[in-house]
């Protein structure tokens, strides 16, 4: 048997081994075709002109220089006719160089997903995954080959607008999510009819933006760089991540677009990246800004030598790089090293056998109207929700409850739901986006009377609505608000100096509070918001943030218990802005505060206690787990061994429920500081009523290393706590382990 799986093994590697050299013959045969002005021509990047996700720019003479070959690419457009349309511009070229068409499918094409902020929540690779996949397979059926997504920059800052597109504040965790994002987009095999290529962006440290404002500097060490913010990018690496994009800030003083540092040092050079790097729109030029570059030649020069592939949208390799390049300043094997990375995405996408093999307007009605794709969503959607509070047990909901007030500016808005970074296919019908309001008429049961009030708008001073919103509440048993911010206040440029819940609903709140009604209250954002009155003074409170195209049924799913929520926070909930930048791994001082009421020469805010509102990896379920019988299999190990940690969860309460259990350590003394604690492994299982189940994590010397300054990566001798929890404050076991020379 062995020897029959060695020669399946030897006949797998060698055909992958054909193939890849099949495929690089023929991009050196087509290298040796092209003229200097095809190859650049290869490194352009223009935008469509049917939807914009950047600032709207005109070429008249794009057309014609398609037909040139003077474009390697397209982004924002959309649908197989027109992808079609662009793409036999293409096959009038010389050489018949087929078009990469890209687009910002971050999460969801036709079928919209929660924001990945919102599935970070779910703690649920597969569910992840499966959402980048339905992705994949939806945008691909319209002629899309390129997602410029996933997003993977770690953030510790939501005033920061594009927290929402990313994994969060944990290094680890989103580490993980980028993987799985990374295979649902890409499947099995890159060429696949299904599946599109990945772009891990923004890379890096795009997400270190100082002050939380977007496009800004990002200065940290270099041992920060590599133990925080790069990880998730070298997972999205050993996924076979097919293209990166670089970011607009710079990184202690050199854009991150002309940083040969992070390009070809770490990414091309350690890391053995074999794709290729696309700017962010305009970065190229945006150099010049910057004050790193005096003009468009410089830029050029500058993102060309420093492993930036392609250019989106900024014309510098366009009008600058053939001279740059008769002159000798940038030498062939840089421009060809970039034009080789492209052309070997074309042919493993199979564009060369077929250029128009993605773009099949049957296969694109079939996949856009799979009702497996919306039941994928609906699934994805319950699954991030995050239970914040339920002290008085109201949730989950009766079907049969008389009468029920759903009172708030998000109940009926249908595109809130979609959330920033939504596709609106212009022929594609709206409906098919399920208000909160659409899901709960769905749910209850026909003899439940629905009442309705909008109270106030989302971001004004207006109060007019608040008394129908009273008369509503007093008709009924039970009333459910629904608030938040507008989808188009998370997001790329959407940065908030103050993150509270926007205009009066707060006030609303508070009045609706007066009846003595049970009241819950829905929560719809794309970031961590600031809503302490609420906070403290309401006893049932569920963050919904913006959960994509089948949000109303999945919030009603939740309500009225047909699914248990099992939703962590990805991210630490300040008390107020001021607090900022918080999250839960951070180092110790030499004058730590006892608890939030030691005020006295230690470090902590006299005003403001040190904890946040709700703390990194919280969330509630309808039922309740205990933790008990941990057990290692050692207590001191060498490098070389490593120790399983078993422990058992029990479903404690009367309903079935899935608990997220996250395992954190802490080096207790090393050569240089390190934090309070670090997830380093979670599990999420299901449990019946009653059941009992034993998990176990695995811990080992790549488990407790770390970078010290002189970025080498090294483990330490010493004692290493163990915490095991529900979320990174809630810790219900404990124990410790040696690691010995």
């Amino acid at each position: 048997m062995k020897k029959k799986l060695s020669i399946l093994f030897f006949t797998v590697f060698s055909f992958a081994f054909a193939q890849n050299n099949n495929i690089d013959q023929k991009v050196e045969n087509l290298l040796k075709q092209m003229t200097l002005e095809e190859k650049i021509g290869q490194l352009n990047q223009y935008t469509g002109d049917n939807t914009i996700t950047g600032p709207l720019t005109i070429n008249p003479n794009k057309k014609e220089e398609i037909k040139q070959g003077k474009i390697g690419s397209m982004l924002n457009v959309l649908g197989s006719e027109y992808t079609r349309q662009y793409q036999e511009l293409a096959m009038q070229s010389r050489l018949k160089i087929p078009l990469l068409f890209g687009l910002d499918v971050i999460h969801g094409y036709k079928t919209t997903f929660p924001i990945p902020l919102a599935e970070a929540a779910s703690w649920d690779l597969q569910a992840i995954e499966l959402s980048a996949r339905v992705a994949a397979r939806e945008a691909a059926s319209s002629g899309i080959h390129w997602t410029f997504a996933p997003m993977v920059d770690v953030s510790r800052d939501p005033r920061w607008g594009r927290v929402m597109e990313g994994a969060g504040e944990d290094t680890f965790l989103g580490s993980k999510i980028a993987y799985a994002r990374v295979k649902g987009f890409q499947g099995n095999k890159l060429g696949e009819l299904n599946s599109v290529l990945a772009c891990a962006k923004h890379f890096a440290a795009y997400g270190a933006a100082i002050g939380g404002r977007d496009y800004n500097s990002v200065d940290i060490s270099e041992r920060t760089l590599w133990e925080t913010y790069l990880p998730p990018f070298k997972a999205a690496v050993d996924a076979g991540a097919a293209t990166f994009m670089n970011s607009f800030n710079d990184i202690n003083g050199v854009p991150a677009t002309g940083n040969s540092h992070i390009q070809r040092d770490i990414l091309k050079g350690k890391w053995n990246f074999d794709g290729f790097v696309v700017s962010d729109w305009g970065s190229i030029g945006e150099m010049i800004a910057h004050g790193y570059v005096k003009d468009g030649k410089e830029a050029a020069f500058a993102a060309i030598m420093a492993g930036s592939d392609m250019d989106m949208e900024s014309n510098a390799y366009r009008n600058n790089l053939k001279q740059l390049v008769e002159e000798g300043k940038v030498p062939n094997s840089i421009l060809d090293d970039a034009v080789r990375r492209i052309l070997r995405k074309k042919f493993e996408l199979g564009l060369f056998d077929n250029p128009y093999r993605f773009s099949d307007s049957k296969r694109q009605q079939k996949e856009l109207n799979n009702s497996e794709n919306t039941k994928a969503a609906r699934e994805v959607a319950a699954k991030s929700i995050v239970l914040l509070k339920n002290e008085n047990k109201i949730l989950p909901l009766s079907k049969e409850t008389k009468t029920i007030a759903f009172i708030g500016p998000m109940v009926k808005f249908k595109r809130a739901n979609h959330g920033f970074w939504a596709i609106d296919l212009k022929d594609v019908d709206s409906t098919y986006i399920v208000s909160q309001w659409e899901g709960l008429q769905r749910k209850v049961s026909k003899n439940t009377k629905l009442l309705y009030a909008k109270g106030c708008g989302i971001n004004d001073s207006n109060k007019d609505g608040f008394k129908e919103a009273i008369d509503v509440a007093n008709q009924a048993d039970v009333v459910i608000v629904s608030i938040g911010e507008k989808h188009d206040m998370s997001g790329e440029a959407k940065s908030r100096s103050s993150i509270a819940i926007p205009g009066v609903q707060e006030e609303l709140i508070k009045e609706l509070q007066k009846t003595g009604k049970p009241i819950v209250i829905l929560i719809n954002a794309g970031r961590p918001l600031v809503f302490n009155w609420t906070a403290d003074n309401m006893p049932t409170i569920v963050y919904t943030w913006w959960l994509g195209s089948e949000a109303g049924n999945a919030i009603a799913d939740v309500l009225f218990g047909d699914y248990n929520p099992s939703g962590k926070l990805p991210m630490t909930f300040p008390r107020n802005e001021g607090q900022i930048p918080i999250y839960y791994n951070h180092y110790n001082t030499g004058r730590p505060a006892k608890d939030d009421n030691d005020k006295t020469y230690v470090s902590s805010y006299i005003d403001l206690p040190n904890s946040p509102k709700f703390p990194f990896g919280f969330g509630l379920s309808y039922t309740t787990f205990d933790y008990s019988d941990l057990k290692l299999s050692k207590n001191k190990i060498n490098r070389n061994e490593e120790i399983k940690v078993s422990l058992k969860i029990t479903n404690s309460g009367k309903i079935a429920g899935e608990e997220v259990v996250q395992l954190y350590l802490r080096d207790r003394v090393a050569s240089i500081v390190r934090p309070i604690k670090e997830l380093k492994g979670f599990n999420k299982i299901a449990l019946q009523a009653g059941e009992t189940k034993e998990i176990s994590f695995t811990i080992n010397n790549e488990t407790i290393s770390f970078y010290n300054n002189n970025i080498e990566l090294i483990s330490e001798a010493g004692e290493f706590d163990i915490m095991i929890g529900s979320s990174s404050e809630d810790i219900k076991l404990k124990s410790k382990f040696e690691l010995i020379d």
